[in-house]
């Protein structure tokens, strides 16, 4: 398997696209640290597919946007592990809301959870890949941070944000050999899009080349080849998994 040896931590891996993530990476031979926010059963069950994979699991209840709970799951998984290798950054939330009916509370949450919190993990990280010359840092990102959405300027400023953190972040990282890229899913079938009215769902299939919402699996597909030596000379980029819905 192409991570074998490694060792990964995934945010926000309870549900959804982080959770196909974080399994995807043990069955590609990665020890997976996972950390969650408020799911506790739906935690443990990722953990149980992991460990059922053969690999061995860690599951941390973390507040991403604190700076502290990085550093400290940060040093409780190299304890646990005895190294660490990737890193997916993937935790966010979505408040939407018009411009002009948004709280400051909903611009700052946003903000804090889906910007912030990537950074609070970069730089926990940051220094142990460079000293060890080695590592693969993956930011999920969003098709609407490149383009911006109606009703989620605070959600679209975040994930444009992560866009040119990993662009910066690659520059300062690549001389180090540690891989920094952004993946950038489209509609993709998670607990996230179950509450969004139909109406809005169809639309953003029409928009898609492919006619269908993607799966958490797709996006993990690719996640993993990034974090495998077959991406090493991958860099800098944001790649979309969106079968064609930016286009």
């Amino acid at each position: 398997m192409v991570l074998d040896g490694k060792a990964a931590i995934v945010t926000g891996a309870s549900m959804g696209i982080g959770a196909a993530m974080a399994i995807d990476l043990a069955e590609n031979g990665a020890d997976v640290a996972i950390n969650y926010r408020k799911h506790d059963a739906e935690a443990r069950e990722i953990a149980n597919k992991i460990e059922a994979a053969g690999r061995r699991c860690l599951v941390i209840k973390a507040d991403v946007s604190s700076f502290t709970d990085a550093e400290k799951m940060v040093a409780e998984v190299r304890e646990k592990f005895g190294r660490l290798d990737i890193l997916v950054n993937n935790a966010g939330i979505n408040w939407d809301g018009v411009i002009w009916k948004m709280t400051e509370e909903q611009w700052d949450t946003v903000l804090t959870i889906n910007l912030k919190g990537y950074f609070n993990y970069a730089r926990a990280v940051a220094g142990i890949f460079r000293e060890q010359k080695s590592g693969k840092i993956v930011n999920i990102t969003s098709i609407n941070g490149l383009r911006g959405k109606f009703g989620q300027t605070n959600y679209s400023a975040a994930k444009a944000g992560i866009i040119g953190f990993t662009k910066a972040l690659a520059k300062e990282l690549g001389r180090s050999n540690v891989n920094v890229n952004a993946v950038a899913p489209g509609f993709i079938l998670t607990p996230m899009y179950e509450s969004v009215p139909e109406d809005v769902k169809q639309q953003a299939i029409n928009e898609i080349a492919l006619g269908r919402p993607g799966k958490p699996e797709e996006v993990a597909a690719v996640v993993t080849f990034l974090c495998s030596e077959k991406a090493r000379h991958i860099h800098g980029e944001i790649i979309k998994v969106d079968g064609g819905q930016y286009i």
